[in-house]
């Protein structure tokens, strides 16, 4: 059976996620204040349930994954990279399946992120700094 690249990296980090205590799925994201939901491909969050149960935002979650389709690699490119930047995800890997490279973002603010490792091409390893603390394999994307 062929394992996407989603699975791949779901793979490679769960260790890691379990041992930090946190929870790896693609559910909705909510950005408050705009009609906007996304549903990442990869989301590690904690464990603990946020004292308000609602909806998920980015600035709880600890990584965000989105990988590119020929449907949606302009709106991953840039507009939830600028989004979730805007929301606070500490960290956005973009896997960029029609360049074949991947991009790690971190230091988010509102225009943005201030901070890109990459592009890297698929099969150079891409350093996940802390908490991860590991390198995410790429030759199989």
């Amino acid at each position: 059976m062929l394992k996407s690249t989603a699975d791949v990296i779901r793979e490679q980090l769960g260790r890691r996620v379990r041992e930090l205590d946190c929870r790896m799925g693609s559910g909705d994201l909510d950005l408050p204040g705009s009609s906007n939901w996304y549903i990442p491909d990869i989301a590690v969050v904690p464990r603990a349930p946020a004292k308000d149960a609602g909806a998920l935002l980015p600035d709880q979650t600890l990584l965000v994954v989105e990988v590119t389709s020929d449907s949606d690699g302009d709106t991953d490119r840039v507009v939830k990279r600028r989004r979730y930047a805007e929301y606070g995800a500490p960290l956005y890997l973009l896997v960029d399946r029609q360049e074949r490279t991947c991009t790690l973002f971190s230091e988010p603010g509102p225009l943005g992120y201030t901070m890109a490792a990459g592009p890297y091409p698929f099969g150079t390893p891409v350093a996940l700094p802390e908490p991860f603390g590991s390198e995410l394999r790429t030759e199989e994307f």
